[in-house]
């Protein structure tokens, strides 16, 4: 009924039980040349480093290099659409967040490509979000912003129109009843670089991108939007501590390929991803950057996408978020 009618859940289920119709015998000798690593959002974040990671273990179990490359901008759709468009054949892999598949299709009211024309391949990892603030607003704790926020009003950096950031500040003024000038960049980074500098006065953006900073006090960490505290700095109160438990929020980040792309070739893609993630190098790396590892394939991971949708669906609708 109605709650399975979601952008993501029902479509991509459809999708994935048409590309088990066909299994080319080329998918036998995958991979036999090199694959292409597309990350939807620039340089530098989460998603380019699992790229990276995985990528690096393949081309060495498989002698075929990976080339990782970076098409960012309109929350994702850019990158997103690009792998959409490309042969269903597993030599090209969408690298990035849940929001471009469980936010773009409310906000957004002419995506070039549907939610059915990409399956997973993995939910890799999940982090939450941290809500910094430039030392200089003298901000110490949440209750500090709000105060703000129900005065004169603040502005968030975002990573862009429908970024976790932008979810996040909308959530925020919902919950708490305060005014946000939401402020997008291009990315989690210059989003995070703009705290930094002064740009705006705080940000709802990825831990892993913010923590380096809290650590030499260049950003004033108020509180992390994950279920649990950070690992890497347990000091931080989560916002359910801090009374808001309605902007709890954690990004999930993942990894799709066409639609039509054959079963065998995803068998052995979700295989390499999980050897690759499941090394014990790589898994001290995620805990340092805060990310927690999820590791879900198949139906597990299509539900778990499913539900993020239909939240943000219902957030989309009583918030009226928009792009800008």
């Amino acid at each position: 009924m109605k709650k399975s009618l979601t952008p993501w859940g029902a479509a991509l289920c459809l999708g994935m039980a048409a590309c088990t119709f066909s299994v080319p015998a080329c998918a036998q000798s995958y991979p036999s040349k090199p694959i292409k690593f597309i990350t939807n959002f620039p340089a530098g974040g989460p998603a380019d480093f699992l790229a990276r990671s995985v990528g690096e273990y393949i081309t060495t179990q498989s002698k075929q290099a990976v080339v990782v490359e970076n098409k960012s901008g309109a929350g994702g759709n850019i990158g997103a659409d690009f792998v959409v468009k490309s042969p269903a054949d597993g030599y090209t892999v969408l690298f990035g967040i849940d929001t471009t598949f469980t936010v773009n299709p409310y906000i957004y009211k002419n995506m070039a490509f549907k939610p059915a024309d990409l399956r997973p391949i993995m939910v890799m990892v999940s982090s939450g979000l941290l809500v910094g603030a430039h030392p200089s607003t003298g901000f110490k704790t949440i209750k500090d912003l709000i105060a703000q926020g129900k005065g004169k009003g603040l502005n968030f950096s975002s990573a862009g129109s429908g970024s976790p950031g932008h979810l996040a500040a909308e959530i925020f003024m919902d919950a708490a009843g305060i005014t946000i000038q939401h402020v997008p960049y291009k990315g989690n980074t210059p989003a995070v670089t703009a705290v930094l500098a002064g740009e705006v006065d705080a940000g709802v953006l990825a831990t892993p991108g913010m923590l380096p900073h809290v650590k030499t006090g260049k950003i004033t960490a108020l509180a992390v939007t994950s279920r649990q505290r950070s690992r890497s700095a347990p000091e931080i109160p989560t916002v359910a501590e801090a009374g808001l438990k309605d902007l709890e929020l954690e990004v999930l980040y993942i990894a799709m390929v066409p639609a039509a792309t054959p079963e065998p070739v995803v068998q052995w893609l979700q295989k390499a991803f999980t050897d690759a993630l499941n090394r014990t190098d790589k898994q001290t790396q995620l805990a340092s950057m805060d990310l927690f590892y999820e590791g879900l394939i198949g139906a597990d991971a299509v539900k778990r996408l499913s539900d993020q949708s239909q939240r943000y669906g219902r957030v989309v609708k009583s918030t009226g978020m928009k792009v800008e």
